[in-house]
């Protein structure tokens, strides 16, 4: 009995050691035409255990690669397209550049900072105000999660001034959303963001239907 562990490695496991064997079986046949033969029914066969890869762009040129690569580029045949080399392969891909934001408050994130640019770029007037305001409370909300304390609006205000460099100008008398209505707040909105019921309390949505007891009279 042939255990997996005694035989050689798979090159490529996806297709199994019959196609490996297969593979093998066409790098030691003579004939150039016969081995072109050989090869070509060994791609069909690599596309019928991998239907899934047909909606892939190139498919046959993948599945010709993928013959190559078993082979160890050992496997001398006519391919409709050019033979890959080995360092192809074993060349390392260029690094990917990490985006690298400067962010002035970690708790904050990016997404705060897009909105306060995007409140100075808006005209000045009950829109804009709205828009700050609202970003003041999301500020407020962020914090509180983070820091899991309470903090004054006097704070948020001049973190607000420092991101937007002291062009948003926060309209006399606002008042933000105290702690526990931004909390109650988020786990609604975590509620409803869960596809759990109509987001109204987590309930289903239905009501409930009333049961009376019938009244028996005596005749």
């Amino acid at each position: 009995m042939e255990y997996n562990t005694d035989l050689p490695p798979l090159i490529i496991s996806e297709y199994g050691r019959n196609i490996q064997r297969m593979v093998d079986f066409a790098i030691t046949v003579e004939d150039r035409e016969e081995r072109n033969k050989v090869a070509r029914a060994i791609i069909d066969v690599m596309g019928q255990l991998n239907p899934h890869l047909r909606d892939v762009n190139d498919f046959k040129h993948k599945l010709w690669d993928h013959l190559f690569v078993i082979s160890k580029f050992r496997l001398d045949v006519d391919s409709p397209y050019p033979k890959p080399s080995p360092e192809t392969f074993t060349k390392r891909p260029d690094r990917v550049p990490y985006p690298r934001n400067n962010i002035r408050f970690k708790h904050y994130g990016k997404i705060v900072e897009d909105m306060i640019q995007k409140a100075v770029e808006m005209q000045e007037g009950e829109m804009k105000d709205t828009f700050v305001e609202n970003i003041a409370n999301v500020m407020k909300s962020f914090y509180i999660t983070w820091n899991k304390d309470n903090v004054v609006d006097e704070v948020i205000f001049e973190q607000l001034q420092t991101l937007s460099k002291g062009k948003l100008k926060i309209k006399e008398g606002m008042r933000l959303a105290n702690k526990s209505d931004l909390q109650t707040r988020n786990v609604q909105q975590g509620h409803s963001g869960s596809g759990m019921g109509n987001g109204m309390g987590g309930g289903s949505g239905k009501k409930k239907k009333k049961f009376h007891k019938k009244k028996f009279q005596s005749q």
